[in-house]
């Protein structure tokens, strides 16, 4: 199983490059770099968020999957139920123990 912690930080920094690329992007739209850069970081983003929600919890909309989410039941009021997993938690800005 992932590491919350270290996969949380993963999805931090790389949703830093994203947003960092996009800035970029506003003012260069056609820096085929800096596009393939930004292509790239959208798909390691998803990645990891998908990952982080299959382990944990969704930290977006898009993740929300009750078929496949948290699958270690881990801070969950419905073990073994499927259920809608968005509240499944703690959430990051909740602080607490991972």
């Amino acid at each position: 199983m992932a590491d919350r912690c270290n996969l949380l930080q993963q999805i931090n920094e790389i949703s830093f490059t994203v947003n960092d690329l996009n800035l970029y992007l506003d003012t260069h739209p056609l820096d085929e770099n800096a596009l393939d850069a930004f292509k790239q970081a959208m798909e390691q983003r998803k990645q990891l968020l998908q990952t982080y929600a299959e382990n944990f919890e969704p930290l977006t909309m898009n993740c929300i999957c009750p078929d496949t989410n948290n699958k270690s039941q881990t801070k969950t009021k419905y073990p073994g139920q499927r259920h809608f997993t968005w509240s499944d938690g703690p959430l990051p800005w909740e602080g607490g123990t991972l």
